[in-house]
């Protein structure tokens, strides 16, 4: 997970006052060429995302019917496949929360939510509406994925058990309950771990059975679509597949990349500061870190820079001093389980 890209040898010492001004680190063409999106590539994202799913699914079919000592290694290796593009999927649905998935507003509102968001069991308007919080509060009291990151630094021992929480399943369960307490209207809408619960007075059971079947109503037309062309191809088994790799190693995923973009950063309102990018080499792209989400202070800096822009921003903003030499993913690991034992 932490293969080197190109990178300066020699680590900077950012100053003090970080300059925050996008107009001060790019001139106005630099810009106008980072902010620039395009269909092609978006769909090229969302097509190739969908096509590694195709084959993880072969590919467990596959396994199926070899003999149980090559079956498990290959359907533990399918699995981290589905679940790094699960979380793909999830980084795309959040490129289109920020328009820069694709240049039209029809293609990041409803595309991608149909394509992106719902098979993953999310919501890319509700999802917006949260996300957006987080970009202008980030590492505040007030940010909406400050839970997140609120239990680092931890000790080893404590991390080692949040890990094991997420590959056991533990972790996904709670996610469904969690996700159906909200689509009821329960529990108010969010990503992060914090539980805020709505008020109950006044709300019906037949109100609150209206609300969970409309809002989970895309996911199951969506879901159910998938389980049809397993069944299809004569492997419906394969969804169950699919429904462990969200609720097992997905969990992981998701725990390792929220980690590396926020935990044990400063408490302040510099986004050079409060933010984090990482290095990822193949490993960490096809699991924690998909389409360059690990270039995260860039996105900080300026959100409406897609995907396929970012590195180049990092490269502008590393031969300018702007930025250090970003960790690798096990290096965060380290950096954040450096508490006190507990």
């Amino acid at each position: 997970m932490t293969a080197a890209i190109p990178e300066s040898a020699t680590p900077v010492e950012l100053p003090a006052e970080t300059r925050r001004k996008v107009t001060d680190l790019f001139t106005r063409d630099e810009i106008k060429m980072l902010t620039a999106r395009s269909d092609l590539m978006g769909f090229w994202a969302v097509g190739s995302t969908w096509a590694v799913i195709a084959a993880s699914f072969a590919l467990l079919a596959w396994a199926g019917a070899q003999p149980l000592v090559l079956a498990i290694p290959v359907i533990v290796l399918g699995l981290c496949l589905i679940a790094g593009r699960q979380l793909c999927l999830a980084i795309l649905m959040h490129d289109a929360s920020h328009g820069t998935l694709f240049k039209s507003k029809w293609l990041n509102d409803v595309f991608a939510d149909w394509t992106c968001a719902r098979p993953i069991w999310n919501d890319l308007q509700k999802y917006k509406a949260h996300h957006f919080i987080h970009h202008t509060k980030t590492g505040t009291a007030e940010d909406t994925d400050i839970s997140l990151v609120a239990p680092f630094p931890c000790s080893r021992a404590s991390l080692a058990r949040k890990l094991l929480r997420d590959i056991a399943g533990v972790t996904g369960v709670k996610f469904f309950i969690g996700r159906f307490l909200m689509d009821a209207g329960y529990v108010k809408w969010t990503v992060a771990n914090d539980v805020v619960w709505l008020p109950k007075e006044g709300v019906s059971t037949g109100y609150r059975v209206a609300m969970f079947a409309r809002n989970v109503t895309p996911t199951v037309i969506v879901n159910g679509l998938l389980f049809a062309a397993l069944w299809a191809v004569g492997h419906p088994w394969l969804f169950a597949a699919w429904v462990v790799a969200y609720m097992t190693p997905f969990a992981l995923f998701v725990r390792i990349r929220s980690m590396a973009e926020h935990a044990c950063t400063e408490k302040t309102a510099d986004m050079f500061r409060n933010t984090r990018s990482t290095r990822a080499g193949w490993l960490a792209r096809a699991t924690v870190a998909p389409i360059h989400v690990n270039h995260h202070i860039e996105h900080h800096v300026m959100a409406s820079v897609p995907y396929f822009r970012l590195p180049q921003m990092h490269r502008l903003l590393r031969e300018r001093n702007a930025v250090p030499v970003a960790p690798g993913y096990l290096d965060v690991m380290r950096m954040v389980s450096a508490g006190r034992a507990s």
